[in-house]
């Protein structure tokens, strides 16, 4: 993860935000550790009071990467998060409306080359705006925000408006992309759990994503900010507009499935997140199907009560113990991205 791109025709990003204590520094790099492993594109910490901005300096020393500062409230925590290395900083002008601290903020980060993401969220709507349809308050808001930014020579603004309610967040963002150029961040705010998180985020990410609207992404989760990423990524292949990746097809088991295809599946998508070529993994439970529904596939495994077969390329390549079909599989998994890899190269 090193500078990226966002807008302009830049490949739509993954991004995700810390759900560590900022001032717990090695908590926040063991989870930075697993989201960079994960694939994420762009990772955002929480700068709540001045502790927590000494501490974000420390962070962006050790790992050297681009990190963006969340702030609320407090301009003069944003100066301190730019003091301490911040390489974005994302303001809400839902509670941060005083014009005269933003020019002053915008003139600096100007300055420095520092960009900005105008974050605007339906539950933290600023009061002058209450008396508006909710989606046209939102976009309202975010504009003349953004509007002063910008007249202070500030250029790289993203805006994001987001709610917890998909179609107000869905209208929302249509309605500002049709009025402006700046690139969009999307998510989902307040999305809920698993279950109900992902249904809302693939509901409103996905459809503005399908109409050509959209340039970085967040899939809120209640859940370890990883499983966001990995949604993220998963939204973006099933969408088309992320190629160079895993994808992993399994099936839903029956009564004929004799291994356990959700760990299987769920361990294989965990070790190729970070994999960035174009390859098909089947797990299927059964021998009846999973051969031939495994065919299209790069690698795959058809599970048996004994015996399990291995596919390579859509043929059978091995035929192994059930107990021992995940170790043969990864061992496989790894030697194939190097071989992959390595014919890329040469």
């Amino acid at each position: 993860m090193g500078n990226i791109a966002i807008g302009g025709g830049a490949p739509v990003t993954v991004q995700s935000m810390l759900n560590t204590k900022t001032t717990d520094v090695d908590a926040c790099l063991k989870q930075i550790s697993e989201l960079t492993d994960a694939g994420c594109d762009l990772i955002r910490i929480a700068v709540p009071d001045e502790n927590s901005a000494t501490a974000f300096g420390i962070i962006a020393a050790r790992t050297g990467l681009p990190l963006i500062a969340d702030i609320h409230y407090n301009y003069k925590l944003a100066h301190l998060a730019l003091d301490n290395g911040a390489r974005k900083i994302r303001m809400n002008p839902g509670n941060m409306r005083d014009f005269g601290q933003i020019k002053e903020l915008a003139r600096r980060m100007s300055g420095e080359g520092i960009p900005v993401r105008v974050g605007v969220n339906g539950g933290s709507l600023h009061p002058d705006y209450k008396t508006m349809d909710e989606a046209d308050a939102l976009v309202a808001s975010a504009l003349d925000c953004a509007e002063v930014f910008e007249t202070c020579g500030l250029k790289d603004i993203v805006v994001a408006i987001k709610a917890s309610d998909v179609k107000v967040m869905t209208e929302a963002n249509r309605k500002l992309a049709a009025i402006c150029d700046y690139p969009l961040h999307l998510g989902v705010t307040e999305a809920g759990t698993m279950r109900s998180g992902l249904i809302k985020s693939a509901l409103g990410i996905g459809t503005l994503l399908q109409e050509g609207i959209g340039d970085t992404i967040r899939v809120s989760l209640s859940a370890p900010p990883v499983e966001e990423v990995l949604a993220g990524k998963t939204l973006l292949r099933t969408l088309g507009l992320r190629r160079n990746c895993v994808e992993v097809v399994s099936c839903p088991t029956c009564a004929r499935t004799e291994i356990d295809v959700e760990k299987l599946a769920n361990a294989v998508e965990r070790v190729t997140a970070h994999v960035t070529i174009p390859l098909k993994i089947a797990v299927m439970g059964c021998p009846l199907n999973g051969i031939g529904e495994g065919e299209g596939s790069n690698l795959g495994v058809a599970g048996g009560k004994e015996k399990s077969v291995i596919l390579k390329d859509g043929k059978i390549f091995e035929t192994v113990s059930s107990e021992l079909l995940i170790p043969h599989f990864m061992t496989l998994l790894d030697e194939y991205i190097e071989e992959y890899s390595k014919n890329q190269h040469n």
